[in-house]
């Protein structure tokens, strides 16, 4: 028997099986040019190519909103034209076309310094596969095969994948890539299926035909288990089925402590589909909408009507509060529309904020088209990476400056509309007494937060271990923000990872948190966890855990809360 121990569990449950690995067919482009005379149908194979895509992937649209933004990928501009573009001025076969384009769109988002969107690179490998399949007359149904109970391994799966599978042979998912952001993370949250992500170089350390077991509570890989591990987790599988069963009883009822502390529980969104899955998993409101997908998913930068329509559709689609996050991207996001100059240091550089206030056209257009949607629905805007009084000033006068001309306009808008600041700097910790008595409201990006807190780099797996939010430095700094807010009168919510983890609920709960924003799949366990606590016991734990030395002894002290 061997346990590995893997740390990304992006959906919760245990799993057993054989091992099966899963291997796509390679579809990689047929090399070469067309002739000057052949560019013409060559589009048309492109046309038929992108027609019978679309009568595939419709199907499954039918019942999943995945499949929906997927067929909206296959016409999405930047990819059309992309392809169009290299078949009539560099005469590339369809094949070849299709393949760089899509490349050259990755590589965009892969950039991104954003879980999310970096995900959203899967989407198009999903969508571009579908299309070179039908460009080369394939099909692809490898996994509708399987007999047997299964626990599937990959180096990646897709959602396309993931259609195909017999649902009573497959008991979970584990993959070398991803995150727990990713479409198909989403799907075996949705299809109840356990799930690791991104265990890299381990799973090679499993065979195929090996017995294992999958603990996604945990975070860990149990290969070849003797008789008396498989008999106890028979019985956790059983136990958790029970819990998750109380979870679906409680996800109804008030966020409130045993002692009458009511919070709100806000979902994060990336977009308009996960505004839809917000309510259905119990979400009050959205307490952040990551505006960048509609600048990465067009050829052009937006006009103010296209920004217009997708805040709009989110206001009605929520039903709750929206908290629209202006424009998140900087130099390392760079748009193949608004190109950005190389930097050193592109985390510490021309970004969010600071691209607004000095682009002032984009700005206006963006915040304009927030002010008109929130005539549809509750709407906030919120700046991220202020660091300075005079950043959210500025921001500010060009907000007032947007509404006097939307009066002089006639245009309908909410007059009162709230505009808050992410605090995700140093900076703004630092300075949070002063922000506060000019913002309507904070939101805590802890992911930030703890990257520049900690001078750690997130995204380097060599120092990853280092990155850590119980680090007490990151922790004092929330309670921080949090008192400061609430001197000056205004409510402080959270929308970074950190609001989601289950063991950092009663130190949120004891520093006052008015508002947890997380993934929306993370909300019926924290409502659970918050409905069990006592907002007084939480406050003793948070002012132990202030004075702890280390991460792992507020680690220590939560763990020991919880049991």
């Amino acid at each position: 028997m061997k346990i590995i121990q893997v740390s990304k569990a992006a959906s919760a449950g245990i799993a057993a099986g054989k091992a099966f690995f899963y291997k796509p067919v390679d579809l990689k482009a047929s090399a070469g040019l067309v002739a000057p005379g052949q560019t013409g149908a060559e589009l048309e194979r492109y046309r038929r190519a992108e027609e019978k895509a679309k009568e595939k992937i419709g199907v499954l649209a039918k019942n999943s909103d995945i499949f929906q933004a997927h067929l909206d990928l296959v016409d999405d501009p930047a990819l059309r034209d992309g392809v169009v573009r290299r078949i009539s001025e560099k005469r590339e076969n369809a094949e070849l076309a299709l393949q760089e384009t899509a490349a050259e769109i990755r590589e965009r988002f892969e950039k991104l310094d954003d879980d999310f969107f970096r995900e959203r690179a899967v989407d198009i490998r999903d969508v571009c596969r579908t299309l070179m399949l039908a460009l080369k007359g394939m099909e692809e149904n490898s996994l509708a095969g399987i007999r047997e109970q299964v626990v599937l391994f990959a180096d990646q799966l897709t959602p396309s994948d993931t259609a195909g599978m017999d649902l009573r042979f497959v008991t979970g998912f584990v993959t070398r890539t991803g995150g727990e952001n990713s479409h198909v993370a989403i799907m075996a949250r949705s299809m109840g299926l356990p799930a690791l992500v991104g265990v890299g170089d381990k799973i090679d350390e499993v065979a195929a035909g090996d017995s294992v077991i999958l603990d996604a509570l945990e975070g860990r890989l149990i290969v070849r288990p003797d008789e008396a591990t498989a008999a106890l987790y028979a019985g956790h599988r059983e136990q958790y089925r029970r819990h998750l069963k109380m979870l679906r009883q409680t996800n109804g009822l008030p966020a409130e402590t045993t002692d009458g502390c009511r919070v709100r529980l806000y979902a994060n969104a990336g977009n308009l589909e996960d505004v839809k899955k917000a309510a259905a998993e119990g979400a009050e409101g959205i307490g952040l909408l990551r505006s960048e997908f509609l600048y990465m998913q067009s050829a052009h930068l937006p006009t103010e009507d296209e920004q217009f329509a997708a805040y709009k559709s989110a206001a009605e689609l929520c039903g709750g509060e929206v908290v629209i996050r202006t424009l998140d991207i900087g130099g390392d996001k760079s748009l193949p529309y608004l190109p950005f100059e190389k930097e050193e240091n592109p985390f510490l550089g021309w970004r969010a904020i600071r691209i607004s206030l000095e682009r002032k056209d984009l700005f206006r257009t963006q915040l304009r088209a927030i002010l008109r949607a929130s005539a549809f629905g509750k709407v906030r805007v919120m700046y991220p990476m202020i660091i300075s009084v005079d950043e959210l000033e500025a921001a500010n006068r060009v907000l007032r400056e947007c509404e006097e001309e939307l009066a002089r306009q006639g245009t309908a808008f909410d007059a009162d509309i709230k505009a808050g600041i992410m605090v995700e700097t140093p900076a703004a910790v630092l300075c949070a007494d002063e922000l506060a008595q000019r913002a309507d409201f904070f939101s805590i990006g802890t992911n930030d937060l703890t990257q520049y807190l900690l001078a750690v780099d997130r995204g380097n797996k060599k120092i990853a271990a280092l990155y850590d939010s119980f680090h007490p430095a990151v922790v004092r700094s929330i309670r921080t923000v949090i008192e400061a807010g609430h001197r000056h009168g205004i409510p402080v919510g959270m929308c970074g990872e950190f609001a989601g983890n289950a063991d950092a609920v009663p130190l949120l709960l004891g520093f006052g948190l008015d508002e947890f924003s997380m993934s929306a799949a993370r909300i019926p366990e924290i409502r659970y966890l918050i409905r069990g606590s006592s907002r007084k016991e939480a406050q003793g734990l948070a002012q132990r855990a202030c004075r702890c030395a280390s991460a792992a002894e507020i680690r220590r002290l939560v763990e020991k809360k919880g049991k």
